[in-house]
């Protein structure tokens, strides 16, 4: 079964940046693509930034672009966010996720593209 597990999380305050971190676990997986979500409290999930592998284009969401990052460590098997200038609305639970077959650009941030998700880390910026 292939798990992926996020780390880096914790609690920033405003202006500061945390890496968040995403890897598989268990069985590995030919990946396609990844995708970093995150979910506020009360609110529905939301796309924040993936990467497609077969081109390398990296895809943001209005509200991360400038300020994070998103990279892959191919010899570690590894996906990061590197988040920046954090502002108080980052607070979130973030997700990554994998996807196994393409994606088109125009759907990359639709979450139901993915196949593999994360269990999430927890990303909190004080004020």
């Amino acid at each position: 079964q292939v798990q992926l597990v996020e780390s880096g999380g914790g609690l920033v305050q405003a202006g500061g940046s945390l890496r968040l971190s995403c890897a598989p676990s268990g069985r590995t997986f030919s990946s396609t693509a990844m995708g970093w979500f995150r979910q506020a409290p009360g609110k529905e999930r939301e796309f924040v930034a993936a990467i497609a592998y077969s081109v390398g284009n990296t895809y943001y969401a209005d509200s991360a672009k400038g300020r994070f990052t998103i990279s892959r460590d191919n010899a570690k098997n590894t996906v990061y966010l590197q988040m920046n200038s954090l502002k108080p609305e980052d607070t979130a639970v973030y997700y990554c996720a994998g996807a196994t077959a393409p994606i088109a650009s125009s759907v990359i941030f639709k979450s139901y593209q993915y196949d593999y998700w994360g269990q999430g880390t927890q990303v909190t910026v004080s004020s």
